[in-house]
């Protein structure tokens, strides 16, 4: 999976005003957000987003709030001639963690990094910056542009999870990555084709996470 091309693309249209809009666009929209579903990468097979896609979704992350323009975000593509790198790191990671690790724990770690077919890392920036935007605040615009990202790959009609664990604290994967001072791994993300669902998660109800002041 080569990277991406950026090329600039026209500005789009300004979605009408909320009396204009035709009330079947916000339904569609509704149910396009609460059907996307966190799919395991074990069941993320071929084909994953070519480039063209791949380049969609990575857009979209720049439609992410950005208080300051500090473009808090970055994501580095793990092509599959270096999904080997990453299992190793995966492995050694446990065994530094757990020096008792069993061959099939150690084996279990290293497939981790051989699952879905478009395969990234998340990192933040959340050292010093200019303008001084809070860490907090920046860590939110993350997780609106990874949020943006697994949208829009569902749009494409792929599936798509977020996975991390104890790895991602892991001194060796900081050096794999290449990750400089104040930059945090947060978490991979997983896109591929579905090969099984699983049932759909009940969402909250809107009044267990809504109060008025």
């Amino acid at each position: 999976m080569g990277a991406a091309s950026h090329m600039p693309t026209p500005e789009a249209p300004l979605p009408a005003s909320p009396r204009e809009r035709d009330p079947f666009t916000d339904h569609l929209a509704e149910a396009w957000i609460t059907s996307r579903q966190n799919i395991s990468p074990k069941r993320l097979v071929e084909p994953g987003p070519n480039v063209s896609q791949l380049d969609q979704i990575f857009r979209s992350a720049a439609s992410a709030p950005d208080h300051g323009l500090v473009k808090p975000w970055r994501f580095v593509i793990v092509p599959q001639d270096k999904r080997a790198l990453l299992a190793e790191v995966f492995a050694l990671a446990l065994v530094d963690r757990d020096p008792g690790a069993t061959l099939e724990q150690i084996e279990s770690a290293r497939e981790k990094a051989h699952r879905a077919p478009a395969l990234m890392l998340v990192v933040a920036q959340l050292g010093a910056c200019e303008p001084p935007i809070p860490a907090l605040e920046r860590m939110v615009s993350v997780g609106a542009a990874v949020q943006n990202m697994l949208l829009m790959a569902h749009g494409q009609g792929f599936g798509s999870s977020l996975t991390s664990g104890q790895a991602m604290q892991s001194t060796r994967m900081r050096q794999l990555f290449g990750l400089a001072a104040g930059e945090e791994a947060v978490c991979f993300l997983n896109i591929g084709t579905v090969s099984k669902r699983k049932a759909r998660r009940l969402h909250p109800e809107v009044q267990n996470f809504v109060s008025t002041l």
